[in-house]
């Protein structure tokens, strides 16, 4: 068994017994994470008639999952799961933990962080371990947590040199879901978990759960919008041209906040991240925040009339010109191709 404090632990997020994609898209990180640590990749699994979920983290290249398997602990509160958690970190102290950006991941781990005395970065990015020198001390295997900062301006390699745990979550979508060709004959260790008054302070008293009407991470091809599409009108022919071809319409932080599209369609750090086969940019500059959600797209094609704007340094095929008369070309040839 390895040393305890070269632990790579993973929360593994679910609602009805069903996985979050989130959770295994950081097991296949924490994977790397741990072998660059000469470590062990362990997930934790809190819920209720859970087994199956602990087993299937094998194929993600955990070696242990820790159940924690209770009745009461069915649906996520609060109080119990960070409860549960903050005692495992206090317990074990592994070096790393990861939790999905999401709205469970976002409650939970700031509890656990400050219980457990841990640094914390959130939205991250990538994630490295890397040996630093930090006023002139030396700090062997730190996690090295890179995310956009000041407004994305910059990107920040954040370190936490004085903790022992080093916590940080990450967005769905930003690292890639890999599962291996064979699973590893991992082992799930039971843990107990014993209710306490606390735990019953927050009572679910109803749910109430409805599907995303679009799924941007499936698409083949996304044709993206930015503010540079000038008005809600304009940004109509994008739903023509992703008609023509097939594909699904997207916009950046700055069309959804303008009102040109739907938050559900955003694309983008604090958006969905995706990597389409075809990724087209239609009006949309290139900020950093955006490039971190698009820039894993197979092929990008970027059309604006700023010929300086950053997004046609991260595509393959840019076109310098007015979208509103690039784009109507675009769905006519497409149409006379297909005749």
């Amino acid at each position: 068994m390895s040393d305890t404090k070269q632990q790579v632990w993973v929360f593994i997020e679910q609602r009805e017994g069903k996985p979050a994609d989130v959770s295994f898209e950081l097991l296949s990180k924490g994977r790397k994470l741990a072998e660059s640590l000469r470590g062990e990749l362990k997930a934790v699994v809190i819920g209720h008639d859970l087994q199956d979920l602990a087993v299937e983290t094998f194929h993600y290249g955990a070696t242990e999952a820790l159940l924690v398997d209770h009745p009461e602990l069915e649906h996520y509160s609060t109080l119990p799961y960070s409860r549960i958690m903050s005692q495992l970190v206090d317990e074990h102290r592994p070096r790393i933990v990861l939790f999905g950006a999401s709205f469970i991941g976002r409650d939970l781990a700031p509890r656990v962080a400050s219980h457990t005395r841990s640094g914390l970065t959130a939205d991250c990015t990538d994630l490295q371990i890397s040996d630093v020198t930090y006023l002139r001390k030396d700090y062997p295997e730190l996690l090295l947590q890179i995310r956009p900062a000041f407004g994305g301006n910059i990107i920040a390699t954040i370190i936490c040199p004085d903790s022992e745990v080093q916590m940080a979550t990450v967005r769905e979508g930003v690292m890639e879901k890999i599962p291996l060709d064979r699973p590893v004959e991992g082992q799930v260790t039971q843990v107990a978990y014993t209710p306490e008054e606390v735990d019953h302070l927050v009572r679910i008293i109803e749910r109430h759960h409805e599907d995303a009407k679009v799924n941007l991470k499936a698409a083949p091809i996304i044709v993206s919008g930015g503010y540079g599409m000038g008005n809600f009108q304009n940004f109509q022919i994008l739903y023509e041209l992703a008609h023509a071809i097939g594909g699904e319409v997207a916009g950046t932080r700055a069309a959804v906040d303008a009102g040109f599209i739907d938050h559900a369609r955003q694309v983008g750090q604090t958006g969905v991240t995706v990597r389409p086969k075809l990724y087209i940019a239609c009006g949309i500059s290139g900020a950093i925040q955006h490039r971190a959600g698009m820039s894993d797209s197979n092929k990008i094609i970027a059309i604006n009339d700023d010929p300086e704007a950053p997004i046609f340094s991260v595509c393959h095929y840019g076109i310098v010109g007015d979208v509103m008369a690039v784009i109507p070309m675009l769905i006519d040839a497409y149409k006379h191709k297909l005749k």
